[in-house]
Protein backbone atom coordinates (compact mmCIF):
# COMPACT_ATOMS: atom_id res chain seq x y z
CA UNK A 1 0.00 0.00 0.00
CA UNK A 2 1.22 3.49 -0.85
CA UNK A 3 0.84 5.24 2.50
CA UNK A 4 1.88 8.56 0.92
CA UNK A 5 -1.64 8.75 -0.50
CA UNK A 6 -2.92 9.01 3.07
CA UNK A 7 -0.88 12.07 4.07
CA UNK A 8 -2.81 15.34 3.86
CA UNK A 9 -0.94 18.53 3.04
CA UNK A 10 -2.16 21.73 4.67
CA UNK A 11 -0.75 24.98 3.24
CA UNK A 12 0.08 27.90 5.53
CA UNK A 13 -0.09 25.87 8.76
CA UNK A 14 0.91 26.52 11.49
CA UNK A 15 1.93 29.80 9.88
CA UNK A 16 2.03 31.36 6.45
CA UNK A 17 4.57 29.83 4.09
CA UNK A 18 4.68 26.43 5.83
CA UNK A 19 3.31 23.31 4.12
CA UNK A 20 2.20 20.99 6.92
CA UNK A 21 2.23 17.22 6.36
CA UNK A 22 -0.68 15.89 8.40
CA UNK A 23 -0.56 12.25 9.52
CA UNK A 24 -4.04 12.36 11.09
CA UNK A 25 -5.52 11.15 7.79
CA UNK A 26 -3.09 8.22 7.85
CA UNK A 27 -4.03 7.40 11.45
CA UNK A 28 -7.74 7.52 10.54
CA UNK A 29 -7.38 4.88 7.81
CA UNK A 30 -6.97 1.50 9.53
CA UNK A 31 -5.43 -0.35 6.58
CA UNK A 32 -2.99 2.45 5.77
CA UNK A 33 -2.00 2.81 9.45
CA UNK A 34 -1.43 -0.96 9.70
CA UNK A 35 0.72 -0.81 6.54
CA UNK A 36 2.70 2.09 8.03
CA UNK A 37 3.37 0.22 11.30
CA UNK A 38 4.36 -2.91 9.33
CA UNK A 39 6.77 -0.90 7.15
CA UNK A 40 8.29 0.81 10.18
CA UNK A 41 8.67 -2.56 11.91
CA UNK A 42 10.56 -3.90 8.90
CA UNK A 43 12.87 -0.86 8.88
CA UNK A 44 13.53 -0.82 12.64
CA UNK A 45 13.79 -4.57 13.32
CA UNK A 46 17.21 -4.77 11.58
CA UNK A 47 18.72 -2.54 14.31
CA UNK A 48 17.77 -5.04 17.07
CA UNK A 49 16.54 -2.47 19.60
CA UNK A 50 15.69 -3.23 23.21
CA UNK A 51 13.36 -0.22 23.46
CA UNK A 52 11.77 2.44 21.30
CA UNK A 53 11.79 6.15 22.13
CA UNK A 54 9.11 8.55 20.87
CA UNK A 55 9.69 12.29 20.54
CA UNK A 56 6.87 14.55 21.74
CA UNK A 57 4.18 14.35 20.62
CA UNK A 58 3.50 12.76 17.26
CA UNK A 59 6.53 10.56 17.83
CA UNK A 60 4.51 8.92 20.60
CA UNK A 61 1.89 7.96 18.01
CA UNK A 62 4.63 6.49 15.85
CA UNK A 63 6.71 4.68 18.47
CA UNK A 64 4.09 3.29 20.90
CA UNK A 65 2.18 1.01 18.49
CA UNK A 66 5.45 -0.01 16.87
CA UNK A 67 6.89 -1.00 20.25
CA UNK A 68 3.80 -3.13 20.87
CA UNK A 69 4.14 -4.73 17.43
CA UNK A 70 7.81 -5.57 18.07
CA UNK A 71 7.31 -6.68 21.68
CA UNK A 72 9.48 -3.86 23.02
CA UNK A 73 9.22 -1.24 25.74
CA UNK A 74 8.53 2.41 24.97
CA UNK A 75 9.78 5.64 26.56
CA UNK A 76 9.11 9.31 25.87
CA UNK A 77 11.36 12.28 25.15
CA UNK A 78 9.41 15.43 26.03
CA UNK A 79 9.81 19.15 26.32
CA UNK A 80 11.09 20.39 29.67
CA UNK A 81 8.70 20.13 32.61
CA UNK A 82 6.27 17.60 31.08
CA UNK A 83 7.47 14.38 32.74
CA UNK A 84 6.91 13.40 36.39
CA UNK A 85 9.70 12.21 38.67
CA UNK A 86 13.42 12.62 38.23
CA UNK A 87 14.41 13.61 34.71
CA UNK A 88 17.58 14.15 32.72
CA UNK A 89 17.65 17.06 30.31
CA UNK A 90 19.56 18.08 27.23
CA UNK A 91 19.71 21.70 26.05
CA UNK A 92 20.26 22.29 22.35
CA UNK A 93 20.68 25.25 20.05
CA UNK A 94 17.96 26.59 17.80
CA UNK A 95 18.35 29.18 15.08
CA UNK A 96 17.31 31.83 17.61
CA UNK A 97 17.89 30.57 21.17
CA UNK A 98 17.76 27.18 22.83
CA UNK A 99 15.30 24.42 23.64
CA UNK A 100 15.33 21.56 26.13
CA UNK A 101 14.26 17.93 25.93
CA UNK A 102 13.97 15.54 28.85
CA UNK A 103 13.58 11.86 29.61
CA UNK A 104 12.76 10.16 32.90
CA UNK A 105 16.03 9.20 34.60
CA UNK A 106 15.14 5.50 34.78
CA UNK A 107 13.57 5.18 31.30
CA UNK A 108 16.69 3.82 29.56
CA UNK A 109 19.15 1.48 31.23
CA UNK A 110 22.88 1.92 30.56
CA UNK A 111 23.82 -0.03 27.45
CA UNK A 112 20.23 -0.48 26.32
CA UNK A 113 19.87 -0.32 22.50
CA UNK A 114 17.18 2.12 21.44
CA UNK A 115 15.66 3.43 18.24
CA UNK A 116 14.24 6.94 18.30
CA UNK A 117 11.10 7.74 16.32
CA UNK A 118 9.17 10.80 15.26
CA UNK A 119 6.53 11.39 12.63
CA UNK A 120 8.60 13.76 10.51
CA UNK A 121 12.25 14.65 9.92
CA UNK A 122 12.77 18.26 8.91
CA UNK A 123 15.98 20.04 9.99
CA UNK A 124 17.03 17.22 12.34
CA UNK A 125 17.60 19.39 15.42
CA UNK A 126 15.15 17.70 17.76
CA UNK A 127 16.13 14.20 16.62
CA UNK A 128 19.83 15.02 17.11
CA UNK A 129 19.04 16.38 20.59
CA UNK A 130 17.11 13.20 21.46
CA UNK A 131 20.09 11.10 20.32
CA UNK A 132 22.43 13.09 22.58
CA UNK A 133 19.97 12.82 25.48
CA UNK A 134 19.83 9.03 25.17
CA UNK A 135 23.63 8.89 25.12
CA UNK A 136 23.73 11.12 28.20
CA UNK A 137 21.68 8.56 30.16
CA UNK A 138 23.90 5.70 28.93
CA UNK A 139 21.77 4.30 26.14
CA UNK A 140 23.10 3.14 22.79
CA UNK A 141 21.23 4.68 19.85
CA UNK A 142 20.99 1.96 17.21
CA UNK A 143 19.05 4.10 14.75
CA UNK A 144 16.32 6.66 14.13
CA UNK A 145 13.22 6.56 11.96
CA UNK A 146 10.31 8.72 10.83
CA UNK A 147 7.25 8.26 8.70
CA UNK A 148 8.03 11.38 6.64
CA UNK A 149 11.35 12.95 5.67
CA UNK A 150 11.67 16.40 4.13
CA UNK A 151 14.83 15.64 2.18
CA UNK A 152 15.38 19.22 0.99
CA UNK A 153 16.01 20.40 4.56
CA UNK A 154 18.97 18.06 5.11
CA UNK A 155 17.94 16.89 8.58
CA UNK A 156 19.51 13.48 8.15
CA UNK A 157 22.89 15.22 7.79
CA UNK A 158 22.59 16.26 11.46
CA UNK A 159 22.48 12.61 12.58
CA UNK A 160 25.34 10.22 13.24
CA UNK A 161 23.18 7.08 13.44
CA UNK A 162 21.45 4.98 10.77
CA UNK A 163 18.18 6.57 9.63
CA UNK A 164 15.08 5.32 7.83
CA UNK A 165 11.98 7.08 6.51
CA UNK A 166 8.96 5.67 4.72
CA UNK A 167 7.95 8.74 2.71
CA UNK A 168 10.18 11.43 1.25
CA UNK A 169 9.21 14.90 0.08
CA UNK A 170 11.78 17.15 -1.60
CA UNK A 171 10.19 20.39 -0.41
Amino acid sequence: MDIKQHIRTVPDFPKEGILFYDISTLLAHAEAWRACVDQLAQAVRVWNPDKLIGIESRGFLTAAPLALELGLGFAMVRKQGKLPGETVRYVYELEYGTDTVEIQADAVKPGERVVILDDLMATGGTMAAAIELIRKVGGEVAGAACIIELTGLGGVDELDVPFASLIQYDE
